[in-house]
């Protein structure tokens, strides 16, 4: 079983940043990270500091323990913790796939092996926004029809051929700490007179439905493997 590594946050996301630099720069065709955070940290994108009351607002959340952290993707905010692990795809498009369907293609070779990996585990996942989660989208990976994973992209160029590449970036609650995110979450949003909220029942965590979910990450591995393999792209 090989352990994850653990970041700081900021870390984490540089280290996501340097593998999609590689692959731009055309260090191989596709890689992937798995890495988990060494401390909380409620992580949103660069245009969130520009809102009034973000000053206010990210010291209340330093004072419940999740400081602020920017990130450079869009979004909502996402809380990051050692709860949570993430999943960095990079890969380049492939020569014959076409650039009209890229963005649904990496969303679903970022989910589909979540959803093999969940089978693996004799659960039955899904894909589909969840009222009441945070940072929601169509392609959340679902357990009981409550959010599992929350999921975004972020496309460059390459410089030599012009292909694109692309970061889908998956972040798994694999531990139950869905009531201090959500509190969180709602704090910032009230700091800065926001109207949106979340709930703590639209969340569920991996170690609510399986035991020992630190130990299924090689099997994780092999799904990202055979998904990409069929789309001709093998794994560093």
């Amino acid at each position: 079983m090989h352990q994850v590594p653990r970041y700081a946050v900021a870390e984490g996301l540089d280290e996501e940043r340097r593998l999609l630099e590689r692959i731009q720069h055309g260090e191989g065709e596709c890689g992937l990270l798995l890495w988990r955070p060494r401390e909380a940290a409620l992580v949103m994108p660069q245009r969130m500091s520009r809102l009034a009351g973000f000053a206010a607002a990210g010291a209340d959340c330093q004072a419940l323990g999740w400081p602020v952290a920017l990130r450079d993707s869009g979004g909502e905010p996402v809380p990051q913790s050692p709860a949570v692990l993430n999943v960095a795809l990079v890969y380049a498009l492939p020569p014959r796939e076409s650039e009209l369907t890229r963005i649904e293609n990496a969303y679903l070779r970022l989910c589909q092996p979540m959803l093999d990996w969940l089978a693996g585990m004799g659960l039955e996942g899904g894909l589909g926004e969840v009222d009441g989660a945070f940072c929601d989208g169509r392609y959340n990976v679902t357990l009981e029809s409550r959010k599992l994973v929350g999921t975004a992209q972020r496309w460059r160029r390459r410089r030599d051929d012009g292909r694109h590449v692309v970061l889908a970036h998956a972040a798994v609650l694999m531990e139950n700490q869905r009531e201090p995110m959500v509190e969180v979450v709602n704090a910032f949003y009230q700091g800065c007179e926001l109207e949106n909220r979340c709930r703590a029942g639209s969340h569920i965590a991996l170690d609510e439905c399986a035991g020992q979910v630190w130990s299924h990450l090689d099997s994780l591995r092999d799904c990202y493997r055979r998904t990409l393999a069929e789309a001709g792209l093998d794994l560093e």
